[in-house]
């Protein structure tokens, strides 16, 4: 195998070797454990109504001049009064993605803060935040048409409707860790893809679509495992996460090619190494090998740092709950190997956990014995005593045997 790598940002790719170390060189930036972030994506619902579409038009006037450029050109797209930009997705569902953070703390205030104002810009319109991980009323609608979005659901369409109701319908929150330093990358990945299937039962908020039971605990979840399972499907990457990731993601299927027109589609089961063997006119760069990466979508998902992605919005300040979870059993190295451990029978039982969560018994136990490992070791991260004690108050909810039924 080649060892040379493609530094430089426009540069052809036509070697797969060298695509590989590119990928292996970038997916996961090594180095001592300092930094945690989050994303909170929420549905957008009338408050009179919650079964009533939005439009553009209000959601545009709710967020004023934090309005991304996807929605108003114009907008000057300024942040929220913590540094947080908003941005937009298909069915306008809203987001917003913190700055990577040194403590939990200072995350923990500064989007919380962040999402206090976004609730309050939205009400002078007549709008909430949901607090579901699926649109519990709506059937999907999009309504932002752009390159990729069009692309995407062309793309999508071909293995169903999931894919149309992950874009428009779906919200999710993402914790965004270090990936350590590279003694404690493997053992840092198999403690979050071992525990992933009992942190998305426990945390899940979507049973319900279109007004109806699912019979799913997550089924936003379900709505992802419905799309292209060579996207959105479980990696164990073993001793070497690098190299595996890339290895993976060149042979993923592409979803969208970036041209000059509005036409981004991508031929049915074209892979990244196809074009680079020559599939199609003009040989793949750098920046599209990267902007390839961001269409997977694995529930754990190498991104230089972890992002943790299997989790369901939580309603209200609850977001703090799991990513509290997530810091704690990342706190040191012998709470990540306990975890991983506890954290085994249920390794890759991820569409059980969607689909029955707490009611299934391997599920349940492990959610108690790793929530229980966390909620233990919530003084090794940096909240203060009364977030710590919201948190175990928040874990404790989810394990009761109400939310073994529905949440």
């Amino acid at each position: 195998m080649s060892t040379s790598t493609i530094t430089q940002p426009h540069a052809e790719v036509t070697d797969r070797d060298q695509a590989e170390e590119h990928i292996a060189s970038v997916c996961f930036r090594t180095g001592p454990s300092r930094l945690i972030g989050a994303e909170l994506e929420f549905t957008v619902h009338h408050a009179d109504d919650p079964a009533r579409p939005i439009d553009l038009a209000t959601l545009r006037r709710a967020l004023g001049p934090h309005a991304p450029a996807t929605i108003s050109p114009d907008s000057p797209q300024e942040t929220l009064d913590n540094g947080t930009p908003v941005t937009v997705e298909p069915g306008g569902q809203v987001e917003i993605s913190s700055a990577p953070f040194r403590s939990l703390t200072a995350l923990y205030a500064a989007t919380e803060g962040d999402r206090r104002q976004l609730s309050r810009l939205l009400a002078a319109e007549g709008l909430v935040l949901g607090e579901h991980g699926l649109d519990p009323w709506r059937s999907p609608r999009r309504l932002l048409h752009t390159p990729r979005f069009d692309a995407l659901e062309k793309a999508f369409d071909r293995t169903g409707t999931a894919g149309r109701v992950m874009m428009c319908n779906t919200a999710g929150l993402q914790a965004c860790v270090d990936a350590g330093e590279p003694r404690q990358l493997a053992a840092r990945w198999a403690a979050l893809y071992a525990a992933g299937p009992a942190l998305m039962a426990a945390f899940a908020t979507s049973h319900r679509q279109g007004g109806i039971d699912t019979g799913w605990r997550s089924a936003r979840m379900r709505a992802w495992f419905g799309v292209d399972r060579q996207l959105t499907r479980e990696i164990d990457l073993g001793a070497d996460p690098a190299h595996a990731w890339a290895r993976h993601a060149l042979a993923a299927p592409l979803l969208c090619v970036r041209r000059d027109d509005r036409n981004w589609e991508a031929p049915r089961g074209l892979t990244f190494n196809d074009w680079i063997d020559g599939a199609l006119d003009t040989p793949p760069t750098t920046e599209d090998l990267d902007y390839h990466l961001t269409l997977l979508f694995p529930p754990i998902r190498p991104r230089g740092y972890l992002e943790v992605r299997c989790l369901d919005a939580q309603p209200g300040n609850e977001w703090i709950a799991p990513i509290a979870v997530i810091a704690a059993l990342l706190a040191d190295d012998e709470t990540t190997d306990l975890a991983r451990d506890l954290a085994a029978p249920a390794a890759g039982r991820w569409e059980p956990a969607a689909r029955d969560g707490l009611t299934d018994p391997a599920i349940s136990r492990v959610a108690h014995a790793v929530l229980d490992l966390a909620a233990r070791r919530l003084d090794r991260t940096t909240l203060d005593a009364p977030v710590r004690n919201r948190v175990s108050e928040i874990i404790a909810k989810r394990l009761s045997k109400e939310s073994g039924t529905r949440p």
